[in-house]
């Protein structure tokens, strides 16, 4: 391993007290037709066990898919395990539902809304993670809907990026997924053959965050202000939902001062959640006042969940840039020391630019008052977005 990368391993580990495992492999997958098929394959391919959570759930062809294929699993004695966020897979269709149980999978759900004690229903799991024989992971962005089939060709086919670990870090996935099970039902553990590969001299060193809902702050906070505040070069944010805290905002700021070349691609038009994106209005105008670069993302609605500090270090995962993700939720993200990963993803950012828009700062000045007046009555929520 480079300097370099000792010196962020140290400085992440340090701040968060979670140690990187070696000998990794992490493939990044981009857009629904990547996306489904390699988890699907490795569902299909199954042979002992199958944990899955996920806070998105809803419909389409690709739903019932993942239904069928799992419930196929179930038959053939497979344990399958679904973790169900209550809230996220509210709209999932039923009968998805009942046919994944007649066959035998186990499902939950994570925070049932039907609960007096609000403040519980209001901290939802974000995370999003599979691991299939203890050997293969994913984790990402993409939920289990229609929206992320396909391309990202045009406005019904989201752009998203996921990615599959091979590697000791599946075990730290599958603890992710664990937790939230265990919240959700009755303690059923029983010690497994440890299948996860062995460590590789080759493979890229991984630390995987996982963070549990509190206020106001968690890990995942700390693993976002850690990265910001390692970068020394460069600092490329891919993220659909960013509403920051003036600590985000500050931190990015400072990143700019010192010389860090800072840039944001957002969701434009197409964004599916408007709150959000209302909500950001006057933390864009004052990064862009500072010097910030902003792109807004035009083909269709951008829900990837990236970031590259310096053109070496990779930080993936469930997250956003928001209230929510930095101080309520739970999630999962890693953390990859791998030049190859950080340089394809940077690649992937550069050509993301293809299909966006420069924000200026001027004209973000010069936005109208029915936008002021929206933002501000976004911001009475941001706590929840």
């Amino acid at each position: 391993m480079t300097t370099d990368l000792v010196k962020y391993r140290n400085a992440f580990e340090q701040a968060l007290g979670v140690p990187f495992s070696d000998g990794n492999r992490v493939e990044r997958l981009i857009n629904g037709d990547e996306i489904f098929p390699a988890m699907l394959k490795a569902i299909r391919e199954a042979r002992h066990s199958i944990d899955f959570v996920t806070f998105v759930y809803w419909g389409g062809a690709i739903a019932e898919e993942f239904a069928v294929a799992l419930a196929e699993k179930a038959q053939q004695d497979v344990q399958v395990r679904v973790l169900l966020d209550a809230y996220g897979a509210k709209e999932m269709p039923r009968h998805c539902v009942e046919l994944m149980e007649a066959a035998g999978v186990l499902v939950r759900w994570f925070r049932p809304l039907k609960t007096l004690r609000v403040w519980r229903s209001d901290k939802r799991t974000h995370r999003k993670v599979l691991v299939v024989d203890q050997q293969t992971g994913f984790t990402g962005g993409v939920g289990i809907s229609e929206e992320w089939t396909g391309d990202a060709r045009d406005p019904t086919e989201w752009r998203e990026t996921h990615f599959r670990v091979t590697g000791p870090a599946v075990r730290a996935l599958y603890a992710a997924f664990f937790d939230n099970w265990s919240e959700a039902g009755p303690w059923e553990h029983s010690l497994r053959e440890d299948r996860c590969a062995p460590d590789n001299d080759s493979g890229a060193p991984v630390q995987v965050v996982r963070s549990s809902s509190t206020v106001d702050w968690t890990d995942m906070a700390t693993l976002m202000r850690i990265a910001f505040a390692v970068s020394e070069r460069s600092l490329n944010i891919t993220t659909p939902y960013f509403a920051p805290d003036p600590v985000t905002e500050d931190l990015l700021v400072d990143c700019v001062k010192r010389g860090v070349d800072v840039s944001l691609l957002l969701p434009g038009e197409h964004n599916d959640q408007p709150l959000p994106q209302l909500a950001g209005g006057p933390s864009i105008e004052r990064l862009l006042d500072h010097g910030v670069k902003l792109w807004i993302y035009n083909q269709t609605h951008i829900h990837a969940k990236l970031m590259v500090v310096d053109g070496v270090v990779s930080v993936i995962g469930s997250a956003n840039l928001n209230h929510r993700s930095l101080g309520k939720d739970e999630e999962c993200s890693a953390v990859v020391l791998d030049e190859n990963l950080a340089a394809m993803l940077q690649k992937d950012f550069v050509a993301d630019l293809d299909n966006a828009s420069a924000l200026d700062a001027t004209e973000w000045r010069n936005r109208g008052m029915l936008t002021r007046l929206k933002e501000r009555a976004a911001r009475l929520f941001v706590e929840q977005l």
